[in-house]
């Protein structure tokens, strides 16, 4: 019969950690739809990246409050995961406070973590007033709406009610060392639950019992539980910052990639000794080689989610829908439909539609007849951007929303021809004048005359 507690907590962690491994796979496999790209170069610069953005939280603290109080909650959940190491211990072995031989280490560890389980309720709460009292402009855009504002709050109730779930574990526990219960050893300091001893004071030896073990139990399972949520949550980018940063785009925020077969054609148009009948076997071209009728030219730009790099679908998943990137937009702050935000969540939203299309029909995707262009993001939307980057700079991640519109746009120009009228007058105007203005060249030094 003593056993039984530890068969039952080997099923539920077994259970929530299966359950969380099926789920990193599917993300996994619907990363890899997009197309491949090399991003393993730079290493030394890429690791700094991450220790400094991902691990040490640089980005957050450019907005000293909300980034100290980030700063608080992400410490609580590495930190307390000591604490957790301890209860899957106790759990599988039937021990109780397996660090406590730890001495007065064990009662610094316990007295921090107490601390720090506060500081994060205080700061879920101010989050939690930030976004519903207060209302922040960047919290209530119109795809804050819905779930993706339930799911902030969901957030930070699990939040607080793990850290009083913890807080409550450790009074009893606390006031069943004080009565010398059997089982219940004396470790650990506990500046914060002993506060709540005069609350347990007149409690007997079997109903503090039965508290500190439903609080134990409601703690391990709880921690389980969210731990499965992140997948079908904006948080995440709890996992996904550190591979995200690694890979983020190193190159100069200016600095826009070039399609390697339009390049080639260039070249070949610049070199006044090609032939320009002469076949390009090579892959590098995007031309097929001659008789090769399943190395077809690439698409130009991007339609759809599989269209998109590897790095841009960890970049939607990645995404936490904190909104700075929307609220620096200058599209955005003049009343343009932009919101960079929105375009990272519809990108999600997509891959996990086609997710789920593959899943549905045994691995294989059907076309839906969807997209990401048109059917989650707009034409309007796209144009509004004025590719400044100013998103891309604000992100506490290094997601890169233009690279997105950027792949479209280039669908919409390269592949449709529908850029706007004023684009597509500007490129007839560089391709017969060889400058954007209506004037043939030999005009151009007209205006001295008229001076």
């Amino acid at each position: 019969m003593k056993l039984i507690p530890q068969i039952v907590f080997a099923i539920v962690l077994l259970a929530g950690i299966g359950y969380f491994s099926w789920n990193v796979r599917k993300l996994i496999r619907n990363i890899k739809l997009g197309r491949k790209i090399d991003r393993t170069d730079r290493k030394t610069e890429r690791w700094k990246n991450m220790a400094r953005i991902a691990l040490g939280q640089q980005k957050m603290v450019v907005r000293p409050l909300p980034g100290l109080m980030h700063i608080i909650v992400y410490l609580g959940f590495i930190i307390i995961n000591i604490e957790v190491l301890e209860i899957i211990i106790d759990g599988l072995f039937g021990t109780h406070r397996i660090f406590a031989p730890l001495g007065a280490t064990y009662d610094v560890l316990i007295g921090s973590f107490e601390i720090l389980a506060l500081l994060v309720i205080v700061a879920v709460t101010v989050f939690w007033i930030r976004r519903n009292v207060i209302k922040l402009k960047r919290f209530i855009y119109p795809e804050m709406k819905g779930w993706p504002k339930n799911d902030g709050n969901i957030i930070l109730y699990f939040e607080a009610v793990l850290m009083f779930l913890f807080l409550t574990m450790n009074g009893a526990d606390l006031s069943l060392q004080q009565l010398g219960a059997e089982h219940y050893t004396q470790a650990g300091a506990f500046p914060i639950s002993s506060l709540w001893l005069p609350v347990f004071e007149n409690l007997g030896e079997s109903t503090l019992i039965l508290i500190e073990r439903s609080a134990w139990w409601l703690h391990i399972i709880g921690i389980l539980v969210f731990l499965n949520y992140l997948y079908f949550s904006k948080h995440l980018h709890i996992l996904l910052a550190f591979p995200n940063t690694w890979y983020a785009d190193l190159n100069p925020k200016g600095q826009f990639d070039n399609l390697e077969s339009v390049t080639n054609e260039v070249k070949l148009m610049m070199d006044p000794n090609a032939d320009p009948f002469a076949p390009v076997p090579t892959e590098a071209s995007g031309v097929p080689a001659e008789g090769d009728m399943d190395n077809v030219p690439e698409k130009f730009g991007a339609s759809d989610v599989m269209d998109l790099n590897m790095v841009q679908l960890l970049n939607a998943y990645t995404c936490t829908e904190c909104g700075r990137c929307t609220s620096e937009c200058p599209a955005s702050q003049t009343g343009k439909k932009l919101s960079p935000r929105k375009i990272m969540m519809d990108t999600r939203d997509r891959l996990e539609e086609v997710g789920k299309n593959i899943d549905a029909n045994k691995g294989e995707f059907v076309d839906d007849g969807k997209q990401l262009l048109d059917d989650y993001i707009t034409r309007e939307e796209l144009w509004a951007c004025t590719s400044c980057n100013a998103c891309v700079e604000a992100c506490p991640v290094n997601i890169n929303p233009l690279s997105i519109i950027m792949d479209i746009r280039r669908y919409l120009v390269m592949e449709q021809s529908a850029a706007p009228t004023e684009l597509n007058t500007m490129m007839t105007n560089i391709e017969n004048n060889g400058a954007p203005w209506p004037y043939n060249q030999m005009d151009r030094l007209n205006w001295i005359s008229e001076s």
